[in-house]
């Protein structure tokens, strides 16, 4: 089956929409707790107000932090990405006590293509269990090598209906919108640096594996 292409204009746009998306909720909490400090007089409610105020400038920050990584040029062409940064940012989006991040790396220069391929994967498992959980990141190789494993555990875990064929670039309908071009994103860096993206479903736990070309087929040889 011939691979979905989506024009570089569009998908410039659609993830352009997808960060705005991700922050303007944050970014809508700031100003309705502005507008309270600016009307209210009681000191508990103002107090209440710029609590509101510091969570939401903490997790629009965050956000952007982590779109910046997993989106952005994140440094000229061919730049190499640490990890450990990548570690922070996907710590700093997740921040809730409901679900846990067990990071299992060590901390090293890699590829971007290949750090923000692990991010988005990230991405994706935090979307597999909205209820909370754990996301478990596992990466082995270095460099060129670098291979990922992402699986999420948690309460009624599961991948959204769509989500698998649009990482390997084969959209249900023929089409690609802002609620599902991150999946597709996903997908399209993968095949970037040259790793395939493979999703196992099980029950309460969704495992992805981004593997080098071939890999599995070798394996299985």
């Amino acid at each position: 089956m011939t691979t979905f292409a989506l024009d570089g204009m569009d998908l410039a746009a659609l993830l352009c929409s997808r960060v705005c998306h991700d922050v303007i909720s944050p970014v809508g909490a700031i100003i309705n707790g502005l507008e309270v400090l600016e009307d209210e007089k009681d000191g508990e409610m103002r107090e209440i107000a710029l609590d509101l105020i510091k969570k939401s400038a903490a997790s629009a920050s965050a956000r952007l932090q982590f779109c910046r990584l997993a989106y952005g040029a994140a440094g000229s062409v061919g730049a190499a990405i640490d990890t450990g940064d990548a570690e922070n940012v996907t710590r700093g989006l997740i921040n809730n006590e409901c679900t846990k991040l067990v990071w299992n790396a060590a901390r090293q220069y890699a590829p971007k293509n290949k750090v923000k391929l692990v991010l988005n994967l990230c991405l994706i498992a935090l979307a597999v269990i909205p209820r909370g959980g754990t996301i478990t990141v596992n990466l082995t190789g270095e460099g060129e090598t670098l291979e990922a494993q992402v699986e999420a555990n948690g309460a009624n875990a599961r991948l959204a209906h769509g989500i698998a064929a649009l990482i390997a670039g084969e959209p249900e309908g023929g089409s690609v919108d802002a609620h599902s071009i991150q999946a597709y994103y996903t997908g399209l860096v993968g095949r970037a640096c040259g790793l395939d993206v493979t999703v196992t479903n099980e029950s309460e736990s969704v495992t992805l594996q981004a593997r080098t070309r071939g890999a599995a087929a070798t394996a299985s040889a």
